[in-house]
């Protein structure tokens, strides 16, 4: 297994090793001591799992405020995305930035979200599904969110006709979002 920081402190990018053959692959997709050895402790649980039919799918960018903060540990298992990650934590030398990571059925990589982020992808081709593991359970009083497009973060979408939900199209810019975590 292969794991690079990413720019954002916290943000790990994990490339699990997979065994290939004439049949196909094998490949461990989340190992709690393997994963604990480099720094993710999380005890994991719940799984989600999302199918977006359609390229050009926003979903995000999605956050819980403390204490049911999560933190994601999130795959592609069908398709292709580009995974966002803002670092929302008051304080952060990198405080409103971004970074985009390409996840796919293909490159197997996983992308691990501390807690302190706001989380979004887009996918990229149709029938795209994504399951990621989350360290809090769904919060409704908790749940919150960070305008997909809001100028002052400046993410470069690789879209520029978005499929979105009505909430991710209403959500606030960062400036006005509500928040709670500290740097």
């Amino acid at each position: 297994m292969k794991v690079t920081e990413g720019r954002l402190a916290g943000v790990k990018l994990i490339e699990p090793g997979v065994f290939k053959d004439a049949r196909g692959y094998f490949l461990e997709s989340y190992q709690a001591i393997r994963y604990a050895k480099v720094g993710l402790p999380q005890v994991f649980v719940q799984d989600n799992h999302s199918l977006s039919k359609e390229a050009g799918v926003i979903r995000g960018l999605h956050y819980q405020l403390k204490p049911e903060a999560q933190s994601k540990l999130v795959r592609v298992t069908a398709g292709v995305i580009y995974d966002v990650v803002v670092d929302i934590r008051q304080g952060s030398p990198t405080y409103g930035q971004w970074e985009g990571f390409e996840l796919s059925a293909d490159n197997k990589r996983q992308l691990f979200v501390p807690t302190g982020f706001a989380h979004g992808f887009c996918t990229l081709v149709p029938n795209t599904e994504v399951q990621y593991k989350v360290d809090r359970l769904y919060s409704k009083e908790h749940d919150r969110g960070i305008l997909w497009n809001d100028p002052a973060i400046g993410i470069k979408w690789p879209t520029t006709q978005p499929i979105l939900s009505d909430k991710d199209a209403g959500h606030p810019v960062l400036a006005k979002a509500e928040h709670n975590f500290k740097y």
